[in-house]
């Protein structure tokens, strides 16, 4: 089975959707997945964020697929929050200062990153098992159900499920099916819009697979039509440019 993660196009936050570039990436992606799915498409099953950005992300592909997508709430943005201690004011969990968190090692622990004082504050954990638990079931639908830090194989397959959503929740299901903290992925990585990341599985013993990502973050249908990645995700490269997010 193959997964394909999808971070939404370029957006517009103040009305949830897509700025006129985000819809140009978005017709880009499209394209891209057609060529790709077309010859497959009795294979291809599709799930969406009920968030507008992803939604209308994905309504270009569904259009050109001819398909319709099933709304899951747990592909939302990923949501907890706690307070700053510095600035009194709630943050996100993935967007820390990299002086703050990398000082915490148990950030870098895959099964104790939830107990550090922020992210227990902001419920990280219960969020994260949210998303786990709603993956899974979706991967269980396809034949594929947990098992400690594998799937057992209940019926094999190449079916394509497709994941339209957002960067956060993104790298909390990698963090799920790699086995890494997500506090790493959240800031040692960078999805950007309408970007596509790609797990297969990998069953080298008969009914036990592992999810292996063949590429993340991959913005080729972007690159082949001269189309610039968008910034969002990211902040200043250097320090004394200003003219890059810095906070």
């Amino acid at each position: 089975m193959k997964l394909l993660i999808i971070r939404h196009a370029d957006p517009d936050y103040s009305i949830d959707s897509l700025t006129e570039k985000g819809w140009r990436e978005a017709e880009l992606l499209s394209k891209r997945l057609e060529k790709q799915l077309a010859d497959s498409k009795e294979r291809v099953h599709i799930y969406c964020s009920p968030l507008g950005r992803a939604k209308d992300t994905a309504s270009l592909t569904l259009k050109k697929l001819d398909l319709t997508a099933e709304e899951r709430p747990w592909l939302r943005e990923f949501a907890a929050q706690a307070t700053d201690e510095e600035t009194g004011q709630k943050r996100i969990c993935w967007d820390l200062i990299p002086q703050k968190w990398t000082a915490q090692e148990l950030n870098y622990d895959k099964d104790r990153w939830a107990e550090v004082p922020f992210q227990r504050n902001a419920n990280s954990g219960e969020e994260a098992q949210w998303v786990w638990n709603g993956l899974d079931e979706v991967l269980k639908t396809h034949g594929y159900e947990r098992k400690g830090n594998c799937y057992q194989v209940n019926q094999s397959n190449r079916d394509i499920v497709v994941l339209f959503c957002h960067f956060g929740v993104e790298c909390v299901m990698l963090s799920h099916l790699l086995g890494i903290s997500p506090v790493v992925l959240w800031h040692g990585f960078c999805a950007a819009p309408s970007s596509v990341t790609t797990l297969i599985t990998e069953e080298r013993r008969e009914g036990t697979a592992l999810f292996r990502m063949g590429s993340f973050g991959d913005t080729s249908h972007l690159y082949v039509e001269n189309e610039p990645i968008a910034f969002a995700a990211r902040f200043c490269e250097t320090y004394d440019n200003m003219e890059e997010r810095h906070d």
